[in-house]
Order: structure tokens, then sequence, then C-alpha cells
């Protein structure tokens, strides 16, 4: 009885679990087209469609204008104005 109780005590203490034993697990391999980044669909300025992951902000230009662009973009370019 007396073990029984010791054992229980044991079990309850904060940081006297029993360690798992170690098991490998088989972690399916996901292409990068197909893992979800959080991003969006934008329209591009020059007619073609782009994945972007950052926000979208409004950049002056060269003229005085003003360019809505996506940043974070997959691609050549991480920054692309986008069509209105």
């Amino acid at each position: 009885m007396k073990v029984l109780a010791a054992l229980l005590l044991a079990l309850s203490l904060p940081g006297s679990h029993f360690a798992a034993s170690p098991h490998t697990s088989v972690t399916p391999q996901v292409k990068p087209q197909q893992a979800n980044k959080g991003g969006q669909w934008y329209m591009a300025e020059n007619g073609h469609a782009v994945y972007c992951r950052g926000p979208v902000m409004i950049m002056t230009q060269a003229d005085g204008g003003l360019q809505r662009v996506a940043t974070f973009c997959e691609g050549e370019r991480a920054i692309v104005p986008l069509r209105d």
C-alpha cells in the first residue's frame, strides 16, 4: 500500500513524468506551389496575375502621382505595381 501511495505521489509531482519513447514520424513532402503561405493573388499593371504575401502599399511616383503596389511577391520582383 505504501508503495502504491509513493508511486501516485511521484507521478503527481511536477516534472516527474516519464519520458516519452522516441518515435519516427513521416512528414509529408509539400511542394512549394502547394503550401499555403498566407498570400493573395493580385492583378499586376502589366496584366499578369501575381502572388504576393506582403501588404498593399501606396508609393509616390517620380512625376508626383500615387501608385498602389503589392509587396513580397513571387518571381523576379519583390514589389509589383497593381492595376487599379
